[in-house]
């Protein structure tokens, strides 16, 4: 596997988005206390980005794909 390349799936992504979005809304609404705040704040981030990209460098590294198999045809 190659750094770049697509390793997230479509179940891995939407729950990426949904965990960033949560984390992000919740640094805003100053529900985490403040030194955590910027934990939630980079995670959010990351989460958010990564599924933007699809792609994950902590899996990359790991060897792991969530992607479904393609077929050859």
């Amino acid at each position: 596997m190659e750094m770049g390349e697509k390793n997230i799936g479509d179940i891995d992504t939407l729950v990426r988005a949904v965990l960033g979005i949560a984390l992000l809304c919740a640094y805003m609404i100053n529900y985490v206390a403040q030194p955590w705040s910027y934990v939630a704040l980079a995670l959010g981030l990351i989460m958010i980005v990564t599924a933007a990209y699809g792609t994950c460098p902590l899996y990359t590294m790991l060897g792991i794909s969530t992607c479904a198999v393609k077929k050859k045809k």
